[in-house]
Parts: structure tokens; C-alpha cells; sequence
């Protein structure tokens, strides 16, 4: 009877005990429930680093991949070969892409937005540039973080001989030369001096449906035909109208160029936090309907330099002086652009505490780095977009000096 008693009392209590390990064990190691936490992480990251900068010494990756270049290239040729014409869509075509148009003319819009705004919080916050690099930093004193690699550098320790900044290094100014007709004559070495040189933020929003009386373009109605690389009809070509200067289209220049807007030609604004934010949210507006229009409309970029050309081709302009550029004769190597060519970035130090110390080297790697407009504003008192968050690494604590050396 004792036997019996035990093995009913094993029966009653065994069956809760296997089954309390199973389910602790499909707890314990779920593929699910590690998913989940991936997931959590990635959605509240704390530390991004920048990319990575490219050495000048070699030339800028594609944005395309070549494998998919070479596929289109050989199918041009054997359309080409067959003498049949190559399928274009707009605004392959030369034609208007009708549902661009708002996009193109709310980018023009808010880029005047953002000129306006950043001369104005120039008057609040202090901008510097280091004379010797082409480094900004956007703070009430500059920073002594010892990463200068200008002229003269091993002489200051690599400090930067810090100056007085303007818009321009804030937003780095990026031209493009005006097209009347984009599918017309390319820009020659010889005639670079005849076309306007305006920003190319401006003239992708011309291209893409923006009509400014200062800056004619051509607008077609019936499609261009190509076969492979050569345009068999383009409608002929249009002598360049002459743009109408008066005093109204001095005035609209100045709200297009950066040049026109300095930060002693602005008042200072009333309200700051409020100028902040919309000069802000316009900065983020112009890059997200850059990046729209450009997944349309081709803009070329230089694989060596800075230059940038908004049109079917690039031009044949010798002024290219990177890498190499004695093999090239001078001509730029044109591949696709991507929208921080465009519009370039240009990250600068996150200070932390504006009224608190300077940043100093040893400490830099607990420092952030954010956009020079998005920390402009930040410091006016804008709030910081959440894309930038981890990038700016706000929820890093930043220790003091003796407790970095014992820090991980």
C-alpha cells in the first residue's frame, strides 16, 4: 500500500513538473521573443556612427550598382543595333512629370524658407570656421578638439585657428549651370562663361516644372526619340531666350543664393524657438522632396570632386582638379548623385551644453555629431528630430576627464 501511495503521488505531481520545464524552456529560447528584442533595439538605438569618409585619393563608389549598369548598357546596345528606339518615359523623354510639379515648387518654397531662417538664427547663434580647414563648428566658443589637418597644423598642435562663420558654412553652397534646354548643346570648356551658375537645388526644382522668369527653360510637348545614345529628334534647336532683369528679380536672386543672405545683413528674430523649429522642419522638407524628385529627374555628380550637373549628361567643362585629373584632362568622371551630394550634410560637433566647457580631445569619443543646420537649430531651442537622435548620442552620458580613462 506504500508503493502504491508513492507511485500515485509520483503520477499526480510528475506530469506538473514536465510540463512546467517544457514551457520554461520555450520561454527561455524562443525565436520569437529574441526577434522582438532585436527589434526593440534597433528601434530605440542609442549610438549611430557617421559614415564613413571616402580617401581622396580614390573615386566615389556608384550609387547603382555596376552590375545593373552593364545589364542596361548592353540592352541599350542591342536595341541600338537592331535599330530600334530606346522606351523612354518622363522625364526621361524631356517631358514634365505632372504629380512632380507641387513637389518641385513646395522644395522651392521651403528652400527660401530655410535661407531666411538661417540668416536670422545667425544673429543668435555663434557659428565658427577654422581658417586653415574646412571644418565648422557651431557653438559660443570654439571647440579645442585637436583634429585640424590644415596648413601649419603640427605647428598648433592640430588646434583650429577659429573664425567668425557665415551661411555658406552652414549650407555649403552647391551650383549647378542653368539649361535652358537640358537635352540640347552640352556645356563646352569654351562656353562655361555663357550659362548662369545658380544653386542646384534651384535648378533640379527648374527642371522638374518651376517657372522663374530670371531662368527660362524650355518646355517640350512632344517627346524626344533616342537610339542607344544618340538623340534622333529632339525638336530642333531653340535659341536661349534673354532673362528679364528688374528690381523684383534682384530681389527673388537674394532669396535663391546664399551668397546674398550674410548674417549682417538680417535682423535679429523675435521669437527664436518658433524660427527654429520652421527653419528646422524646412531643412527636412527640402531633403525629403530632393530625394523624391531625384528618383526621377538624373542628376549627375563628379566621381573625384564636389561638382554637380542636374541634366540627362554632364557637361564637358575642364575644371576638374582631384585625383588624377591629368589622365581625365581636366573633365570630371559623371555617375549618378546621391542626395547628400546635393545637398551636402556637412556634420559638426553636438555640444551638449552650450554654456558649459568647451569640447576637448579627450573626451571626443562620447561626443556626437549631428548636420550643421540641425544643430543650429537645436540650439536655438528647435527639438531634435528623432533620426538624429542617436546620431547626436543623447542618451550618452559624457564622463568628466578622470573618470574617461577608467570608461570601457
Amino acid at each position: 500500500m506504500l508503493i502504491l501511495s508513492v507511485n500515485k503521488h509520483q503520477a499526480r505531481f510528475q506530469p506538473q513538473r514536465v510540463g512546467w520545464a517544457s514551457s520554461r524552456t520555450c520561454c527561455e529560447y524562443s525565436p520569437d521573443i529574441a526577434r522582438k528584442r532585436q527589434e526593440r533595439y534597433q528601434r530605440q538605438t542609442q549610438n549611430v556612427d557617421l559614415p564613413e569618409l571616402q580617401p581622396k585619393n580614390k573615386k566615389k563608389p556608384f550609387p547603382v550598382p555596376i552590375k545593373k549598369m552593364l545589364q542596361e548598357s548592353r540592352r541599350d546596345k542591342r536595341l541600338a543595333d537592331m535599330r530600334i528606339e530606346k522606351p523612354l518615359e518622363a522625364p526621361k523623354n524631356g517631358l514634365l512629370v505632372p504629380e512632380l510639379v507641387p513637389v518641385a515648387y513646395e522644395v522651392l518654397d521651403n528652400w527660401k524658407v530655410l535661407i531666411q531662417g538661417l540668416s536670422q538664427l545667425l544673429n543668435v547663434v555663434t557659428v565658427y570656421g577654422c581658417r586653415k580647414c574646412p571644418q565648422v563648428h557651431v557653438g559660443p566658443v570654439g571647440h579645442q578638439i585637436q583634429d585640424c589637418y590644415g596648413s601649419g597644423s603640427q605647428r598648433r598642435n592640430s588646434h583650429h585657428s577659429w573664425v567668425r562663420g557665415s551661411i555658406n558654412d552652414i549650407l555649403i553652397p552647391i551650383e549647378s549651370y542653368h539649361l535652358f534646354d537640358p537635352f540640347g548643346r552640352r556645356v563646352k570648356h569654351e562656353t562655361r562663361f555663357d550659362y548662369d551658375r545658380i544653386p542646384a537645388v534651384v535648378e533640379l526644382c527648374i527642371q522638374a516644372g518651376v517657372d522663374i522668369p530670371q531662368y527660362p527653360s524650355r518646355r517640350r510637348t512632344s517627346p524626344i526619340r533616342m537610339i542607344g545614345k544618340k538623340v534622333i529628334n529632339r525638336g530642333g534647336f531653340v535659341d536661349e531666350p534673354k532673362p528679364h532683369r528688374s528690381e523684383d528679380s534682384v530681389s527673388l536672386l537674394a532669396e535663391l543664393d546664399t551668397f546674398n543672405n550674410q548674417q549682417n545683413q538680417s535682423s535679429s528674430p523675435s521669437n527664436v524657438k518658433v524660427l527654429a523649429e520652421r527653419t528646422l522642419q524646412a531643412y527636412l522638407n527640402v531633403r525629403r522632396g530632393v530625394e523624391q524628385l531625384m528618383n526621377k529627374y538624373t542628376v549627375k555628380a563628379c566621381g573625384y570632386c564636389s561638382e554637380v550637373h542636374v541634366g540627362p549628361w554632364g557637361h564637358n567643362v575642364k575644371l576638374c582638379g582631384a585625383f588624377k585629373h591629368q589622365w581625365r584632362d581636366g573633365k570630371h568622371g559623371w555617375q549618378d548623385a546621391v542626395v547628400d551630394e546635393v545637398i551636402p550634410p556637412n556634420y559638426v560637433w553636438h555640444v551638449p551644453d552650450p554654456s558649459g566647457p568647451p569640447l576637448r580631445s579627450k573626451l571626443r569619443s562620447f561626443y556626437g555629431k549631428a548636420p550643421a543646420v540641425v544643430e543650429l537649430c537645436v540650439q536655438a531651442g528647435a527639438e531634435i528630430p528623432d533620426e538624429y537622435r542617436p546620431m547626436m548620442r543623447t542618451d550618452i552620458v559624457i564622463p568628466d576627464a578622470d573618470e574617461a580613462r577608467m570608461a570601457a
